[in-house]
């Protein structure tokens, strides 16, 4: 594939382009040369902005298509893939010539509409999140009917990225963005390695040349040597299988240095320098049959020391799309070194994933893709969506089982209260506690590999709306954010009710009888919310009352005052009663800029969080309550993990940064280690800056920010 994407990248020619396709369709298919010939019609003129014909890319496409899957009907498909966006043919001309399957196709990569150059918006934009999720939506939805839409989509991504050089710096790294965060992951999640490691080695390219330029620099100066490790590791596998049988010939060792971004993401994730990168090499034994697989396995535990805790074994336990290997870590003299054991059809399927099963199956679709209909989430913010997908799509798997033996694959890092939500919406809801092993733990106890897992349910639901940032996965993320929405608007519509009481001196009760009669029962929420809203209630009751001349009214009159504007410590409050102090309960301590409630009791307001299990119970109770809100700008509250170099005047290099990010540092805590010995700070801060990936963006310039926590919801636990 390498040397393929190289010949595929330097071809500038229409003959050159179809020279290269049709050595991978050795006999095409007559409508393939349709196909061809109408996209050279419809592109005729046609200039891409490095000045070649723009026919040369659908063909390149195509021929990418046809090295992924030897389907025609996708490399037709490709070949026409922008006809009906660019020029004038129509959907219904190419169903006409074509058939409804690649019509169907080229309807759905043509509903993909792509961030085109012009249209690029600044990185890091809250409008760029947006529409990079859009663009990632719009994939997933076209591909509903047909996941072959996706795997022509990444072809066309992967030529493009393959051609970036004629365009600006800024172009070039604001596509290689849309790629590494909406492109690579998907072609992951569909098994496809070729185009993921592909995708993700040309992006990190563009978007962090230096640090690709040190990785680079690192293994060409050191290939020899690693080769020499490599092939001295292979050999000894080899002389071992053999040794115990297995004849030349029925069995294939093949050797790699892990591709750039992966290496990357290990040096960040560890907070280590690449020379301090242990596993830099890989093999892949590749055997006839499944059992073999096994007897490979246990020749190379018996020959090397196997690092058990990287061991796991996807043939009896596949992943969701469907694929099967071995993987196990060995201690060899030459060195720490990643085996992946499997068969030429796991191989292939690895390979290519679900594009495998039209390449060497004749169609026959059985991968499991019922994990990308889960991706279609129905929120209603698509940055939330975004979220919620990068969640599932980025991720490494565990997998773990049930006491009956039903085996879960959720994201590395997953708690039990993911394992819950995937067993069950609502069991995750009602989830209590978990037996993990048999040994009764909390639901965020974080799983390992292979862990058997039983949760105990309770009769009613739970709230666990800080755990938010604890659960992993988008199904657990999803509930807990729609319980804790429901729960929220439901307080806010009843202390609407008691806050209007308190005001008027009437019970609850009536006040929701007055306010359904004013039909305002499905906007009362925002009362607690919004001062304004509060006001206008205010006046529409005493228009409403005036207009009825009832003795509702006139008892209002009677004791009521005009509610004012009070400020009192942090806290804004707009009532009508005598108020000269502030008091917070012992069962919650909300941070500034948390969701709060108040009480009114004597003279004094009880503030509590508005999630608070005790402030819950007092809503239901219908206790009077006062209008508050925080008087200061909110700040958010952060735990940052930064992996200090040990130099001199690293850490006042670290506190500076951090003041001129304008952040108010609360603690610090030095010296810590991890496993590899990598020397880390924590640190927890406040700032004005709400968004939690913008910091971690500012940070990340001029040090190494492992981790950065949200800790505005570590109330309640």
């Amino acid at each position: 594939m390498e040397a393929f994407l190289n010949k595929a990248k330097n071809i500038h020619t229409i003959e050159e382009a179809k020279a290269l396709l049709w050595d991978e369709l050795s006999s095409p298919h007559p409508a393939t040369l349709k196909a061809l010939e109408l996209s050279l019609t419809a592109h005729d003129g046609q200039t891409r902005k490095s000045g070649e014909p723009y026919i040369v890319h659908p063909i390149l496409v195509a021929a990418i298509t046809a090295k992924v899957s030897n389907d025609e009907t996708m490399v037709q498909a490709a070949l026409l893939h922008d006809v009906v966006e660019d020029t004038t043919f129509t959907i219904e001309e190419l169903e006409e010539n074509f058939g409804d399957d690649v019509a169907h196709m080229v309807e759905g990569l043509t509903k993909i509409v792509e961030i085109r150059d012009e249209e690029l918006i600044p990185s890091g934009s809250n409008e760029r999140l947006i529409n990079s999720a859009l663009t990632f939506r719009k994939m997933l939805v076209a591909s509903i009917k047909d996941v072959r839409v996706l795997v022509i989509k990444l072809c066309d991504r992967l030529h493009n990225m393959l051609t970036l050089d004629a365009l600006s710096g800024e172009k070039q790294k604001r596509i290689a963005e849309e790629s590494i965060v909406v492109y690579a992951p998907i072609a992951h999640r569909l098994g496809i390695s070729k185009l993921k490691n592909h995708l993700e080695d040309l992006s990190f390219q563009y978007i962090y040349p230096e640090d690709y330029k040190q990785i680079d620099d690192y293994i060409q100066t050191n290939a020899q040597n690693l080769q020499f490790k490599l092939n001295a590791f292979i050999q000894n596998v080899r002389d071992t299988m053999e040794k115990d049988g297995f004849q030349e010939g029925t069995f294939e060792i093949i050797g790699r240095v892990k591709h750039y971004y992966s290496i990357y993401m290990k040096m960040q994730r560890k907070g280590v320098s690449i020379e301090e990168v242990l596993d830099l090499l890989a093999i892949r034994i590749i055997v006839q049959d499944p059992i073999a697989c096994y007897r490979v396995l246990g020749l190379t535990h018996l020959h090397f020391t196997p690092l058990i805790s990287r061991f796991k074994d996807y043939i009896a336990v596949p992943k969701e799309n469907g694929y099967k290997t071995i993987h196990t870590t060995l201690f060899a003299d030459e060195g720490i070194v990643e085996a992946q054991i499997r068969t030429q059809e796991m191989h292939r399927l690895a390979e290519y994933g679900v594009a495998a099963h039209w390449k060497y199956k004749g169609g026959d679709n059985s991968v499991n893709l019922t994990w990308l209909e889960s991706l279609h989430y129905q929120n209603e913010s698509v940055e939330e969506f975004y979220e919620l997908a990068k969640s599932d799509l980025f991720s490494e798997d565990i997998t773990v089982f049930s006491p009956q033996g039903d085996y879960y694959t959720l994201p590395k890092d997953s708690v039990a209260l993911d394992f819950a939500y995937a067993v069950h919406s609502e069991v995750g809801a009602n989830a209590l506690e978990a037996l993990v092993n048999k040994q009764k733990t909390s639901l965020l106890t974080i799983l390992k590999n292979g862990d058997i897992v039983n949760i105990i349910k309770d009769d009613e639901a739970h709230l666990y709306c800080s755990w938010l940032d604890a659960v992993k996965t988008s199904k657990a993320q999803d509930g807990i954010r729609s319980a804790c929405r429901a729960r929220i608007k439901e307080s806010d519509t009843l202390s609407a009710y008691n806050i209007l009481g308190n005001l008027f001196s009437q019970e609850s009760k009536k006040v929701k009888e007055l306010i359904e009669e004013l039909d305002l029962q499905d906007s009362i929420y925002k009362l607690p919310l919004q001062v304004d809203y509060y006001k206008e209630v205010i006046h529409q009751v005493a228009a409403y009352m005036g207009a009825k001349e009832v003795r509702f009214w006139e008892l209002l009159k009677k004791g009521y005052k005009k509610p004012k504007m009070k400020e009192l410590e942090h806290f804004n409050f707009f009532t009508n009663r005598p108020l000269d102090g502030v008091e917070f309960d012992y069962c919650c301590h909300p941070k500034v800029g948390d969701q709060i409630v108040a009480f009114y009791k004597g003279t004094k307001a009880i503030i509590h969080h508005k999630l608070c299990k005790h402030a819950y119970k007092k809503i239901l109770a219908n206790e009077a309550m006062i209008y508050v809100s925080w008087s200061g700008s909110k700040l958010s509250r952060y735990r940052l993990t930064v992996s200090l170099q040990n130099q001199k005047g690293i850490l006042a290099d670290l506190l500076a940064k951090l003041s001129e990010l304008d952040l108010n540092i609360l603690s610090i805590e030095l010296g810590i280690r991890n496993s590899e010995q990598a020397e880390y700070c924590q640190i927890e801060v406040e700032s004005n800056e709400s968004k939690k990936q913008v910091l971690a963006d500012k940070i990340g310039q001029k040090f190494k920010l492992i981790e950065i926590i949200s800790l505005d919801d570590a109330y309640n636990k």
